[in-house]
């Protein structure tokens, strides 16, 4: 399957989709001046290859009893980043995995009840994976801006 760049049609798509997934393919078109038919089959194909995933997202400025924890982890050799990555990526409570430039070589994201709650879960779950030479966490405790789309890029 070739994957396609997307094009502005695309893009301006994604964007309202990106505002609200619940926006009907009809009002899409009437905005972009395009038929219904197009924005089904373009909302389609990006879906099919993996362009665009649409689902619900829970508004963490609405979750009383969590907090956002970012686990920043250092790789005892490079070469192990990637499959330390891997592994992290098999635990369901990270919502986020990434390989990182700068102070650490990846960075976890996950919720957490509270200090005691993230202290057990790196213990539990990160400290033990071989290749793991550290861990730092930091809790997010004020969130000024939290826009999870991530759909603009910079330009």
């Amino acid at each position: 399957m070739s994957r396609r760049r997307l094009d502005e049609v695309d893009r301006a798509i994604v964007e309202r989709l990106a505002h609200d997934a619940r926006i009907s393919n009809r009002q899409i078109a009437a905005e972009l001046g395009v038929t219904e038919g197009t924005v089904r089959a373009r909302v389609k194909r990006m879906e099919e290859e993996r362009q665009i995933r649409i689902t619900a997202v829970t508004n963490i400025d609405h979750v009383s009893d969590a907090a956002l924890a970012y686990i920043w982890i250092e790789v005892e050799r490079s070469h192990q980043i990637s499959a330390v990555a891997r592994h992290l990526a098999t635990i369901p409570e990270l919502g986020f995995v990434g390989e990182m430039l700068g102070r650490s070589d990846i960075l976890a994201i996950t919720m957490v009840r509270n200090t005691e709650h993230l202290t057990s879960f790196v213990h539990q779950n990160i400290s033990g994976i071989p290749g793991v030479r550290r861990t730092e966490s930091t809790l997010g405790v004020n969130f000024v801006k939290h826009d999870y789309r991530m759909a603009r890029i910079v330009s």
